[in-house]
């Protein structure tokens, strides 16, 4: 039965009001000392907040599911619904219950949604926490996003596609996306949660006119995005969003940044969850890229880290300027000493987004205080940095004595968390709070003088003076003494046991105490209001100083790393190489109980691609990652794991490492590899870096063989990119002698016994044999399926097919490409190949041995015809 607005009663009106304004949402309703929820939203909160769902009386006839939590405790319950991707609207009593006739009138204050929060409390700290808008064109993917916490607004725009969007997607890791309803974005997030924007909002002049207003410009020629209409529309219903939603107008937003994709290596969404950069692929912290970088001592610095690691820049000059900020620390230990200068500092970015969205609590001013103190001795452990970042902080790095001097005459030593209940401004800096707060704290003192006269004047001993919220100041006599009271005493309550009176001049006393209580909190209201103010005169200075503090921690941390994992500035170099002598991987290196094996890396012009083999579990992926690492880390300015390296110029970087299917997108294991694999032989240059691992290995033999040696062929002789081609097709070692710019090395591997030894060395050359057998030992498979599968192999290798392979292969199921003159190339290639054996043969100089010297080469050609049947 559908009930009719007027039947219910007038407080359910009011909250059905603004429950309508905000039907997507859960209404937090400030009732008391509660926030209440009803109807839906208090079935959904009991469910995901874990708290009782009840009922509250009746309107128009039925029981209000209601579910409620304490005010005091709001915090937490507003995380975990944040977390859980939800939207929160905060209702507050706006009237005063004294005066209200029916309900106190209520107003929204908050609203609170997972990429617009800036509260301490709802945020990982070392983590950003992002709002992203997107708009498309006929071929331009606009992209605004705005970090709400620090005030950072940036743009960009990308070629419109599904790729495009997802590797954005995997860079930003966005708390909240916005795009219009109805939208071809809305049909490519998938199942992916959106906020659907009305359409209207989405329009370029509406869109451009409110950036323009928001930074008081006439144009945004000044901003470098002028002619950026799809960047700009995005931007524009984002700034719309973010004023709805914080009812303020975003002063700490001062101007928007444009970032071009050319600026920065290119990384796909494949690559950044392959190379681990802030999460290993289970999503875990711990044994990423980021875990072994983040020493940073500030929450801003940790997020400036993490932002670095997934858009490394290409300028070298850039890179070149933080090698030499990062070395001048290095040299006499000058990071140990700025480390312990920077401790003090907080998170000053989003603190200053609180004092510019009016939503800074008392321990957030008492935090900024702190850091101003603390900037003259990180000034004094800067001087004599002479580096052109040093000198560019430095100057940003500046002192505020005036407004240090402010915050330590306000506010208390140690505030409280919010400044509602009061005790938040310091004795001394208000004359009239003083004078309000002296009324209130000597009315203890009068008020034992008064209980002892009116014991004495009345000759009750069990006479004393109460008081308490409800009933104010009051005397109490027990039952029996009542009967006794005097006739100026007045009677207020009557209780089981004892009667409550008041007196003429208790009341009077009590109007002034009370008053006085009520004013002091009121000015003190007002005092902090007037502080927030004075800091937002000088919100721009103090923000650049906040960024600069957040630069500064970076640079130490890599400081730092550098000088305890004994790492090395690369050269960087205009050609397109890599030359990595010794190189290590960062996270691997750090966890391992014995020494890591280093190895050496080497594509250039010369040598573009290398053909790498070798036993599963002996290093092959380490060792690609490694390269890259490496690379990616001397894009972020960083020293890199290795005894040398040199490393040219790069515009991307892409991986196909693993397998894994795809069941949602109703795409195989083998159709992934492969989609994946087009990606990079389509968009890779011959500035990128490739790493490719087991193409091919999810078809047939044949198709995998041909796939691989095609794809390997296009990347060295078309593409010519800089690849590492890792693979168990033996078949592949022969690229190098069709194509000079193709090598080999493999992953050593000792057999000692039935036992495999990896050794982890990367040395020239094709592996001898694979060892699947002896890996799947070590795996723990049975000794009888391994003797099967030994006896299998065998009468594999001995078989007609296995031969007849060798000369010219049958085909074995209907070929992928109809093309089968491709397969017949790949094989008649690898057949011209001599066995090691023939190329031992055609350099022994028989007639020169001696007997002894005969039966040693005659052993060691025995060891080289089992090598080459295993390879078969």
């Amino acid at each position: 039965m559908t009930i009719a607005f007027e039947d219910h009663t007038p407080m359910m009106q009011q909250y059905l009001r603004l429950k309508a304004e905000h039907p997507h949402a859960i209404v937090f309703y400030r009732m008391g000392d509660f926030y209440e929820l009803f109807f839906e939203d208090a079935h959904k909160a009991a469910r995901l907040l874990d708290i009782t769902l009840t009922h509250r009386g009746k309107s128009a006839g039925n029981p209000i599911p209601m579910a409620g939590v304490p005010h005091h405790a709001v915090e937490g319950y507003l995380a975990k619904l944040v977390r859980l991707g939800e939207t929160v609207v905060i209702c507050e009593q706006v009237g005063d219950p004294a005066t209200s006739k029916g309900p106190v009138e209520r107003q929204v204050s908050r609203i609170l949604t997972p990429g617009t929060v800036s509260d301490e409390a709802l945020l990982d700290s070392r983590r950003e926490n992002l709002l992203l808008s997107l708009h498309a064109t006929r071929d331009t993917l606009g992209l605004a996003v705005l970090e709400m916490g620090s005030g950072r607004f940036t743009v960009a725009e990308v070629e419109l596609s599904p790729e495009s969007l997802e590797a954005e997607l995997a860079r930003l890791s966005p708390a909240e996306v916005l795009v219009a309803d109805g939208s071809q974005m809305q049909d490519w997030m998938g199942e992916r949660p959106v906020t659907r924007r009305p359409p209207w909002e989405f329009v370029p002049e509406t869109a451009r006119h409110a950036l323009c207003q928001q930074f008081g410009v006439k144009d945004l020629q000044g901003f470098g995005c002028e002619t950026m209409s799809a960047a700009i529309t995005a931007a524009g219903a984002l700034l719309n969003y973010a004023r709805e939603t914080q009812r303020s107008s975003l002063p700490h937003l001062r101007g928007i940044r444009v970032e071009q994709g050319s600026d920065f290596i290119t990384l796909d969404a494949v690559t950044r969850r392959n190379l681990e950069l802030t999460q290993t692929s289970q999503g875990d912290f711990r044994c990423s890229i980021a875990w072994v970088l983040d020493a940073c001592q500030t929450p801003m610095g940790s997020r400036l880290l993490r932002r670095w690691l997934h858009q490394p820049v290409r300028d070298r000059q850039v890179l070149r300027d933080r090698q030499a900020a990062i070395g001048e620390m290095i040299q006499g230990y000058r990071f140990e000493t700025l480390q312990a200068a920077l401790e003090p500092v907080g998170d000053v970015e989003r603190i200053l987004a609180r004092v510019a969205l009016k939503t800074a609590r008392p321990r957030d001013l008492s935090r900024l205080r702190e850091v101003l103190a603390a900037l003259p001795v990180l000034r004094q452990a800067m001087a004599g940095l002479e580096s052109p970042v040093h000198r560019r902080i430095a100057e940003s790095v500046r002192e505020f004595p005036e407004l240090q001097s402010l915050l330590e005459r306000a506010i208390v030593e140690t505030p409280p968390v919010v400044v509602r209940d009061g005790g938040v401004i310091a004795e001394g800096y208000d004359a009239e709070l003083d004078e309000l707060r002296a009324i209130s704290t000597n009315a203890g003192d009068y008020l034992l003088q008064l209980e002892a006269r009116e014991r004495e004047a009345t000759g009750i001993p069990g006479l004393k003076i109460g008081y308490n919220r409800v009933s104010g100041y009051y005397i109490e006599l027990t039952r029996a003494q009542a009967d006794n009271a005097p006739a100026h005493f007045i009677r207020r309550q009557t209780l089981k046991n004892a009667e409550r009176f008041i007196t003429p001049e208790l009341k009077v006393f009590e109007d002034k105490a009370l008053s006085a209580a009520a004013r002091a909190l009121a000015r003190e209201k007002l005092l902090y209001e007037g502080l927030l103010d004075l800091l937002l005169a000088h919100l721009g200075d103090l923000q650049a100083m906040g960024m600069a503090l957040s630069e500064l921690d970076v640079l130490v941390t890599l400081a730092d790393r550098a000088h305890r994992f004994d790492w090395v500035a690369p050269e960087l170099t205009d050609a397109v190489e890599i030359q990595i002598s010794e190189g290590r991987h960062p996270v691997v290196e750090q966890i391992l109980s014995t020494p890591f094996t280093a190895n050496d890396t080497r594509l250039d012009a010369a040598q573009r691609l290398l053909v790498i083999t070798g036993p599963n579990m002996g290093g092959k992926s380490t060792y690609m990652r490694q390269s890259a690492v490496i690379v990616l880390l001397a894009h972020i300015g960083s020293y890199v794991p290795a005894r040398q390296a040199r490393i040219g110029s790069i515009d991307r970087i892409f991986t196909r490492i693993g397998s894994a299917d795809d069941l949602a997108g109703g795409r195989s294991t083998f159709m992934v590899e492969m989609t994946e694999t087009a990606n990079i032989l389509q968009n890779a240059t011959r500035h990128s870096l490739v790493l490719m691992d087991e193409v091919g290995r999810g078809t047939s033999t044949f198709d995998g063989l041909s796939l691989a040696w095609a794809a390997a062929e296009y990347l060295v002789k078309d593409v010519q990119a800089l690849t590492l081609f890792a693979t168990h097709y033996f078949e592949m070692t022969g690229l190098p002698e069709h194509f000079p710019g193709a090598g080999n090395v493999h992953v050593a591997a000792s057999e000692q016994g039935e036992h495999l030894v990896f050794l982890h060395r990367v040395t020239p050359g094709p592996a001898s044999k694979s060892y699947g057998l002896q890996v799947a030992r070590l795996a723990g498979v049975p000794g009888p399926v391994i003797d099967s599968a030994r006896h299998k192999l065998l009468d594999l290798e001995r078989s007609p097919t296995a031969r007849k392979g060798r000369n010219k292969p049958e085909p074995l199921q209907n070929d992928l490409f109809a093309q089968p003159e491709i397969i017949e190339r790949v094989v008649e290639k690898t057949v011209v190949r001599e066995s090691a054996i023939e190329q031992a043969l055609a350099q022994l100089d028989v007639d020169g041995l001696t007997p002894r010297a005969a039966l040693d080469k005659l052993y060691e050609l025995r060891e080289l015809l089992r090598h080459d049947k295993a390879a078969r």
